[in-house]
């Protein structure tokens, strides 16, 4: 568990137990950083994670302070505020989330409980999910959910861990190039079912999750023995990664822009006929201006698609000078 994690948790306990109660102040940032050793940044959202969670609140002049309704009883938002993710759901209301807690419920899984916030991402995306959400569908008090998970964020990468692992790589026949496009379209499947994950998983810090490390080990493997070192490898395996990522990051955009605007892609461009008018029309664009001359399909499947083979076709240039190891293979 993070730092602030469980440090968030240790003063989560002692407002649950009443040690603090309402209007008590909670550990500073300096506080934090002298008892338990810390950096600022973590002391910061330390009291970051127990504010989204409806815990505390900042008072000006006297710190941050147990919020009057912390001690939640269900569902609801302690803080008295509107859920951020309760609008309204594009694909209708959920019919088992009644907001209740039923206490001849069994207290959830943690399974269960990842699965539930799955769920309530795919249909609202990672903006619509709180914890208060969870516990909402589960029927239980939002305090108790924190005995499985210290919060939002080590929720949401067992929800990743969790959609990767449940689409096992396929046992494809072939060389390097049926394998790497076997792991591309599982992943952009994977993105397709759960669009809130290619914005959750990030290129620069790579979650060290096994599901999303079988996926790298899986991509290594089809380009074993093909005269490359570790470092390309690598570097080819996450190209392709980040080339269905970079795609995939646009579903869920979409998905909310539908929503909002109630448009489609090409009744939206139908919208802008007067600005492109504008455009091909003044001489400057005579290339760009040739394509809208014709029928061009930019849906986002269709551009998958296309960059998936150029992009196979590129690396199958790059190693095709290089000499096949396939008696050196480290698999």
């Amino acid at each position: 568990m993070a730092a602030y994690g469980r440090i968030a948790g240790e003063i989560r306990q002692r407002i649950e137990r009443g040690e603090l109660r309402p209007g008590d102040r909670v550990p500073s940032t300096r506080e934090i950083t002298a008892r338990w050793r810390v950096a600022m940044a973590t002391a910061s959202r330390v009291l970051a994670a127990l504010r989204d969670e409806g815990l505390v609140r900042a008072v000006p002049g006297v710190g941050t302070v147990v919020a009057e309704r912390a001690v939640d009883p269900g569902g609801a938002d302690p803080t008295g505020a509107p859920d951020p993710g309760g609008g309204p759901d594009p694909r209708g209301p959920d019919p088992s989330a009644d907001g209740r807690v039923h206490p001849d419920r069994p207290e959830p899984t943690a399974d269960r409980l990842v699965r539930v916030a799955v769920e309530i991402a795919d249909r609202e995306g990672l903006a619509g999910l709180s914890m208060r959400r969870v516990a909402a569908r589960l029927g239980v008090a939002t305090m108790s959910l924190y005995r499985h998970v210290p919060g939002k964020e080590d929720l949401v990468l067992r929800m990743i861990d969790s959609v990767l692992a449940a689409r096992p790589l396929p046992d494809v026949a072939g060389g390097w190039r049926e394998r790497l496009e076997a792991a591309a379209r599982l992943q952009w499947d994977l993105f397709r079912a759960h669009p809130w994950l290619a914005g959750a998983l990030s290129m620069t810090r790579p979650q060290l999750l096994p599901g999303a490390i079988a996926h790298t080990e899986w991509m290594l493997r089809a380009l074993d023995g093909h005269g490359l070192t570790a470092e390309e490898m690598l570097h080819a395996a996450v190209t392709v990664f980040g080339f269905v990522r970079g795609t995939a990051v646009n579903l869920e955009t979409e998905a909310e822009q539908r929503q909002h605007t109630g448009l489609t892609p090409d009744e939206w461009l139908a919208g802008q006929s007067a600005v492109l008018t504008a455009i091909t029309g003044s001489g400057r664009f005579p290339l760009f201006t040739r394509t809208t001359g014709t029928e061009v399909d930019m849906a986002l499947g269709t551009l998958f698609e296309f960059g998936l083979a150029r992009l196979l076709d590129g690396i199958g240039e790059w190693i095709s000078d290089r000499p096949a190891l396939d008696g050196q293979r480290t698999t």
